[in-house]
């Protein structure tokens, strides 16, 4: 929090509008109470009823009835980042250090890591290039899993987001809005100031993509694809969600919609350490789904790994840890609630199962 409130790079892409936690069962409703929600620390407010949740926003904003929803609200220290623009930011920083990227098709894409005498001693590009180097850093997100045996202790699953387009004007009603999250519904994040698209998220444990894996003897992994479309079951599910809350907007076409991957250790804690193995080359994964929020602080744990000089506590929580994914369950729903409550699969998704969704 006090790299997003207090560092240029980051500060200018932290929306301090508040954040509402809510579930819509007794059960969802307890676990927050219990896990979620400290009402001994910060400004958490209680909203019981349907009329409380609309008054945390202007008129016309909430509109739904929201059955058996309860949840709680807290005003400072939270609200939403703008991913994108913070990750251009810190590529601008970067550059001015001297920081040279080597990006896009095929340039930018790593096919493989280099090996000589044992250890890993650069990676080697679709185009053919060999990029050497005296240290290298693995950090490539749901995309590592391809690059090196990580021992099964990363899982690459997906999400599923959606936008609907809208107009200046409610846009402008809509701006500066505490972040809604139902635990097991999905969550909204206000209109961005370019495109005027509202960003809706169903809330689920998520997708993996099993597949035969070659690199694993032919055993059935989650390898990930891109696909700028969700399924179909997912886009019920976002309406579902609007309709509980905004159902002036449920039936609202979706101007955009993509699946988003990231890589789930067993604990969902962070991996960064050096490899036990390779001992010029540091991995920096498993985001979990918690690493965007940790943009201005992650690169400094990442350069204290390289540099030897991670806090003692940090490393024991995020070291290389193959002894916890021995017998993984790769369905694990990892604490996470919502959909089918279970962990889902994209080949079961029909061909026809996807939105046809134009930009």
């Amino acid at each position: 929090m006090n790299g997003w409130t207090n560092d240029p790079v980051f500060q200018p892409y932290f929306h301090e509008t508040g954040f509402i936690v809510s579930g819509h069962t007794p059960a969802l409703i307890e676990h927050i109470k219990t896990d979620e929600v400290d009402q001994s620390e910060g400004d958490w407010v209680a909203l019981e009823t349907a009329e409380d949740f609309r008054q945390t926003m202007p008129p016309g904003v909430l509109t739904g009835e929201f059955p058996g929803w309860k949840g709680w609200i807290s005003r400072s220290g939270a609200g939403w980042i703008h991913a994108r623009k913070a990750m251009v930011s810190a590529h601008g920083k970067a550059q001015s250090l001297g920081v040279n990227f080597v990006t896009g098709s095929p340039h930018g894409n790593v096919q493989n890591l280099i090996y000589k005498d044992g250890d890993v001693v650069g990676a080697q590009t679709a185009d053919g290039q060999k990029h050497l180097a005296e240290h290298t850093i693995l950090a490539a997100g749901a995309g590592s899993d391809r690059l090196l045996d990580f021992k099964k202790q990363l899982r690459p699953t997906a999400w599923t987001l959606s936008h609907i387009r809208m107009t200046p004007e409610e846009a402008k009603t809509y701006r500066n809005l505490p972040v809604l999250f139902n635990i097991a519904k999905g969550f909204f994040m206000e209109p961005d100031e370019e495109k005027h698209e509202l960003k809706v998220c169903d809330e689920h444990p998520g997708y993996c993509n099993f597949v035969a894996d070659p690199d694993h003897q032919g055993e059935k992994r989650s390898i990930p694809f891109a696909k700028e479309q969700i399924p179909l079951e997912a886009e019920a599910r976002a309406r579902d969600f609007l309709r509980d809350t905004m159902p002036h907007l449920a039936d609202r076409p979706f101007s955009f919609a993509r699946i988003c991957w990231d890589a789930d250790t067993v604990d969902r804690a962070f991996l960064i350490d050096r490899h036990p193995e390779y001992a010029s080359l540091v991995v920096a994964v498993g985001g979990s789904g918690n690493g965007a929020m940790q943009m201005p602080t992650i690169g400094g744990f990442i350069a204290d790994a390289l540099e030897g000089k991670l806090q003692k506590e940090l490393k024991e929580v995020v070291r290389w840890r193959p002894e916890i994914a021995i017998d993984r369950d790769w369905k694990s729903t990892q604490n996470r609630f919502g959909g089918p409550d279970k962990l889902m699969d994209f080949q079961d998704v029909k061909a026809d199962g996807w939105t046809h969704i134009g930009r």
